[in-house]
C-alpha cells in the first residue's frame, strides 16, 4: 500500500504548495506504516528526485504521454485513477491550488469517491477511515472530521502546512521507509481517450516567467485605489526592485485592469510571504481571506478607517501615487 502525492513543478524544482502537500502525504503514509510516492508529469529525465527523496518520496511516478502537450486535468485525474490500481494506492493527495483542486474533482467524478477539501493534517486510523482536520470558512475556523472511503481523496490546504523535509522530521536514528534510498523515478504512460484530450491549456510565455505569486516572498499588491491599468504598471516597476510578484485585489481583475492569475483573495491565489506590500487595497474579508498567511503586511492608503489598516503591522496613510514613486527612488537611490 502507498500514499500517491500528485507534486506539481515549478521550474527546476517543485512548488511550494506541493512541498507542503507532500508533507502532509508523508504524515498520513507514516500513520498507516506505508510509503509515500509523488505522482508527476513531463520528462522523466527532469524530475528532481533528490528533493523528492528529501521530502520522503520512495518512489515519482511520471505520466508521460505524446498528446499531453499542457496542463490537461481530466487526462491526469485519469492516470492518477490508473495509478491508484497499479500502486495499490491507499490514499491521493494534491495541493489545493487551481490545479490539484480540478485534478481531484475529476479524480473524484471517475471514482467515484468523495474528496475532502482544504486538509491541514490527516491520519490513518483503520484501513477505510482517516482522521482529518480541514480549513473551513477561508480557513478562519477548523473542522475535526472523519473520511470513510477507499482510497482517500483529499487536497491540503496551500498555507496550513509547512513543507518540512523528511530529515527534520524523523530521528536520524529512525529513519522512515524512503529514507533509506533514492527515489525511484518510474515513467507511466496511461491509456486516454478524446475526452480526457478535450481540454488542454498551455502557459504562455508571460505567465511562465518572472516571480510565482504563490510562492513570493514579497508581494507587491494593488486595489482599487490604482486607479487604473497604468497605476498596475507603477507597482511592476516597485516589485522589480524588491524582487517581488505583484498580485490584485479582485476588483482589479473584475475592471480588466489585470489577469484574474494575478488575484489575491478568497477566489484567487492564498499568499504567504514574508512582506505583503499592499496598495490602495481596502481590505474585505475576501481579500484578506488570501493573504492571512503573510508574515508583515504594510498597507498604503489613504483611509486611515480601511479594514486593512487594523490587520497591518505597519500602516502609509497616503496617496499612493506619491508614496510608491518616492519608494522608488529611494530604492534606485540605495541600489545606485
Amino acid at each position: 500500500m502507498t500514499v500517491l502525492c500528485l507534486a506539481e513543478r515549478d521550474g527546476d524544482g517543485l512548488a511550494d504548495a506541493s512541498l507542503r502537500a507532500l508533507t502532509l502525504a508523508r504524515g498520513l503514509a507514516e500513520s498507516a506504516g506505508e510509503d509515500m510516492a509523488a505522482v508527476l508529469t513531463g520528462p522523466a529525465g527532469t524530475v528532481p528526485a533528490g528533493l523528492l527523496a528529501s521530502f520522503g518520496a520512495a518512489a515519482a511516478h511520471v505520466i508521460e504521454s505524446q498528446r499531453l502537450t499542457g496542463y490537461a486535468p481530466a487526462a491526469w485525474a485519469r492516470a492518477l485513477a490508473e495509478l491508484i490500481t497499479v500502486t495499490s494506492a491507499s490514499a491521493v493527495a494534491a495541493a489545493g491550488t487551481d490545479r490539484g483542486s480540478e485534478v481531484m474533482a475529476h479524480l473524484g467524478a471517475i471514482t467515484g469517491l468523495p474528496v475532502a477539501a482544504n486538509c491541514a493534517a490527516a491520519s490513518r486510523t483503520s484501513p477505510s477511515a482517516c482522521q482529518l482536520v480541514r480549513h473551513r470558512w477561508a480557513g478562519s475556523l477548523l473542522e475535526d472530521a472523519v473520511l470513510e472511503a477507499s482510497p482517500a481523496l483529499l487536497t491540503v490546504a496551500v498555507d496550513a502546512v509547512a513543507a518540512v523535509p523528511a530529515a527534520a522530521a524523523v530521528p536520524a536514528a529512525a529513519p522512515g521507509p524512503a529514507a533509506a534510498g533514492a527515489t525511484s523515478v518510474i515513467v507511466h504512460h496511461p491509456a486516454l481517450d478524446e475526452a480526457d484530450l478535450r481540454v488542454i491549456a498551455t502557459e504562455s510565455a508571460g505567465r511562465s516567467t518572472g516571480v510565482s505569486l504563490a510562492t513570493a516572498r514579497v508581494v507587491v499588491g494593488g486595489g482599487r485605489g490604482v486607479g487604473g491599468p497604468e497605476g498596475v504598471g507603477a507597482l511592476e516597476e516597485l516589485a522589480g526592485l524588491l524582487g517581488a510578484a505583484v498580485g490584485v485585489s479582485r476588483v482589479v481583475t473584475s475592471q480588466g485592469w489585470r489577469p484574474h492569475r494575478q488575484q489575491v483573495g478568497q477566489t484567487g491565489t492564498r499568499i504567504s510571504p514574508e512582506l505583503y506590500l499592499a496598495c490602495g487595497i481596502s481590505g474585505a474579508i475576501q481579500h484578506m481571506a488570501g493573504c492571512l498567511s503573510a508574515k508583515h503586511i504594510v498597507a498604503v492608503n489613504t483611509d486611515p478607517d480601511a479594514p486593512i489598516i487594523a490587520r497591518a503591522d505597519y500602516a502609509v496613510i497616503g496617496d499612493l501615487n506619491q508614496v510608491i514613486p518616492a519608494l522608488v527612488a529611494a530604492l534606485r537611490e540605495r541600489s545606485g
